[in-house]
């Protein structure tokens, strides 16, 4: 049994065609003919880092995470390990695709509004993550503790 297959007209038949040319594209961009090169995840690790950096440069914020966390956080930095697990201490993040449910836990500086004090945190936080190219769908913030013995800040 002989199979027959036709390849279209004879090539020199048909027009020419133009040659493919490769093109970059961002990860996960889709290129010409509808095709994606990739698709881009972010971890939630990498979000808490930019959330915990926000949070942390808000006037008001003595200190990010709860009871334990600051506790072991305090042993660490006793036996010289200052710079452990500090990064995303007291943010915890849920990352679905390129969307953001972000969970910030701080200690208040006396003195300072509580509510003020979190607007400003949800604010920061959203902007940071946002700058990244990322959708926040809520920001929760919890305040576990405040510092006493601390100022708040001229003109807070």
């Amino acid at each position: 049994m002989t199979e027959v297959v036709d390849n279209g007209p004879a090539a020199e038949d048909a027009p020419a065609a133009p040659a493919a040319v490769p093109t970059a594209a961002p990860s996960g961009a889709a290129v010409p003919g509808g095709a994606t090169q990739g698709a881009t995840a972010v971890s939630e690790e990498v979000v808490e880092k930019i959330a915990g950096s926000a949070a942390r440069k808000v006037p008001g914020v003595a200190d990010l995470g709860g009871d334990v966390a600051r506790f072991f956080n305090s042993v660490l930095d006793r036996v010289g390990l200052e710079r452990v697990g500090d990064a995303r201490r007291g943010v915890s993040a849920e990352v679905d695709g390129t969307s953001a449910v972000i969970n910030v836990v701080l200690v208040i500086a006396e003195g300072h509004v509580v509510a003020e004090v979190t607007e400003a945190v949800r604010a920061a936080v959203v902007a940071a993550v946002q700058g990244y190219g990322l959708t926040v769908s809520a920001v929760n913030v919890k305040v576990d503790d405040i510092e006493l013995g601390t100022a708040p800040a001229a003109g807070a």
